[in-house]
């Protein structure tokens, strides 16, 4: 796998904030917000404005950090329900948080039936809703009280989880994924239109738009190139890996009898369904200004894409381990930068990528 990226490093500085000279510059202030952090540091970093703007001052107000781990490549935070400790899944694929029917079980919950029935679709099929009114759901010093909240899902997650925080919950901030440091932040930005955001390598990062939705389906859809054609993709950070629809794969000239497809057994989600799964070979990926080629890419027969809300592809949380990514929702954009590593995650043991200044053609 050959990994290249369209910008060279221009500056880099340490996490404890440094100041940068990189020609034209705004001002952007990270600062750290008392909201749930009892100590508030400014950090002041120089970054270089988006065209010809003029100088203007950007603050980025660091609302929380939450440490989190990697199980089965599902992105955990401890939380609690009414007191009892749970792991809480952080998914961006999910456009409603809402608690697993297993986990309902078994906490306890009361539940009753929503007054008009609503089925729930996605992988592995369908699945009905029931509501809940949380006491008290905690993550950290946050805190939120009488909370009703869906219930659905037909399978256990493992690993403690109780609780999945969807999309509905990040769409109110910007949310930076720094997995390699096992962190997710929470910003709100003020002044910062036109303003790079990646304060971690400002003239380094690819940016790259999220597809207008509506408010009512709050949904990461980015646009991306695979064998050269355009898919929409959805970053789904509930995916443990990458995954393309199957009938996506197929308009891409990758099916199950392709060579070089490899079985890979069932995968599941919400419904209560096992669906066939594959891995195959995919000839280049472009998200943004960064190239995959010669890639694998997992595929399987997961919804019919053409339904409203439902996408070709999903870029899982091995995208998200394999980058920073700062989901901008006030600038409707991500910014990422590469880590290491493989960005879509296989069976046989990639070859190391290379990185170049200019992806090729």
């Amino acid at each position: 796998m050959r990994l290249e990226r369209h910008r060279s490093l221009v500056a880099k500085a340490d996490r404890d904030g440094i100041l940068f000279c990189l020609g034209r510059a705004t001002n952007l202030e990270l600062i750290k917000h008392g909201t749930f952090l009892t100590a508030s540091v400014a950090i002041a970093l120089a970054v270089a404005s988006l065209g010809a703007r003029a100088a203007s001052n950007c603050k980025l107000l660091q609302i929380d950090e939450w440490p989190v781990r990697l199980e089965r490549n599902h992105v955990l935070v401890d939380g609690e329900i009414n007191g009892q400790k749970i792991g809480v899944m952080l998914d961006t694929g999910a456009m409603r948080s809402l608690i697993p029917r297993s986990a309902a079980n078994r906490l306890g919950l009361e539940r009753r039936a929503t007054q008009t029935p609503y089925m729930a679709q996605g992988v592995g099929g369908e699945s009905y809703f029931d509501v809940v009114d949380l006491k008290e759901f905690k993550i950290r010093q946050a805190t939120r009280k009488n909370w009703y909240v869906y219930i659905t899902g037909e399978k256990d997650l493992g690993a403690n989880v109780g609780f999945i925080l969807g999309e509905d919950f990040f769409a109110q901030a910007d949310i930076e994924f720094d997995l390699a440091h096992n962190a997710v932040r929470l910003f709100q930005p003020k002044d910062c239109n036109g303003v790079s955001l990646a304060y971690w390598a400002p003239s380094d990062a690819n940016e790259l738009a999220i597809d207008r939705i509506d408010d009512f389906h709050p949904q990461v859809v980015l646009q991306v190139l695979v064998n050269g054609q355009s898919v929409k993709a959805q970053l789904d950070s509930g995916a443990s890996t990458s995954v393309l629809n199957k009938s996506a794969a197929a308009r891409l000239g990758v099916t199950p009898e392709t060579p070089g497809v490899v079985a890979i057994g069932k995968a599941t989600g919400i419904g209560s369904r096992a669906i066939d799964s594959w891995i195959g070979p995919f000839e280049s990926v472009i998200i943004g200004d960064e190239r995959i080629r010669d890639t694998a890419i997992a595929f399987a027969d997961m919804y019919d894409s053409n339904a409203p809300h439902q996408h070709p592809m999903l870029l899982g949380a091995d995208f998200l381990i394999a980058h920073r990514v700062l989901v901008a929702h006030s600038q409707r954009k991500i910014y990422f930068t590469y880590n290491g590593g493989p960005v879509f995650q296989r069976i046989a043991p990639p070859k190391a990528p290379v990185i170049s200044g200019k992806p090729s053609d």
